[in-house]
């Protein structure tokens, strides 16, 4: 069984048991549950179920792990006989996330 979930704007396939990562999470401390409610799809053993957009009566549940800082990307940006030389470097914050269940009411 796996679903298809939306939060931050994206778009994640998450089944029960496995380990997501998300943008951070505003509002939820690492052992608080979590629950995402925007379920686009869901996909069982015997059937499928897709929402317009999203099902009414299905909901994944999740426990935070912690918040972090992924690996840092550096971007570089320079223009030939100008001497414009611009480095740069970010970090960007990320929530783990443990998918615990999927439900169907």
């Amino acid at each position: 069984m796996y679903a298809i979930i939306e939060t931050s704007g994206k778009q994640y396939k998450v089944s029960e048991g496995e380990l997501l990562y998300t943008e951070k999470q505003v509002g939820y401390e690492p052992g608080e549950e979590i629950s995402f409610d925007k379920v686009l799809m869901v996909r069982t053993d015997n059937e499928t179920l897709i929402g317009k957009p999203y099902l009414e009566n299905a909901v994944v549940r999740g426990r935070v792990l912690e918040h972090g800082k992924a690996r840092k990307v550096i971007t570089v940006k320079y223009r030939p006989r100008k001497n414009s030389k611009v480095k740069k470097g970010h970090r960007q914050w990320y929530t783990k996330i443990m998918i615990e269940k999927i439900e169907l009411k």
